[in-house]
């Protein structure tokens, strides 16, 4: 669905069919959902290279020393 239908139902909800706000509806939870997950799988990389990060470092640190 684009960009501009959404934002056009969402102005005009009261003046839309109950076919438009249904797909509207199934498209923004699909949305949702895809980038809930991408978050959670940001996240889980993040976390990763920075542990990653931390013992590279430190080890570096302890070889300066």
């Amino acid at each position: 669905m684009e960009k501009e239908k959404i934002s056009d139902i969402v102005k005009n909800v009261k003046d839309k069919p109950n076919k438009d706000i249904f797909e509207c509806r199934d498209f923004l939870q699909i949305e949702f959902e895809k980038t809930k997950q991408l978050i959670i799988d940001l996240t889980r990389h993040l976390e990763t290279v920075e542990e990653y990060y931390e013992t590279v470092n430190n080890e570096i640190l302890n070889r300066i020393k």
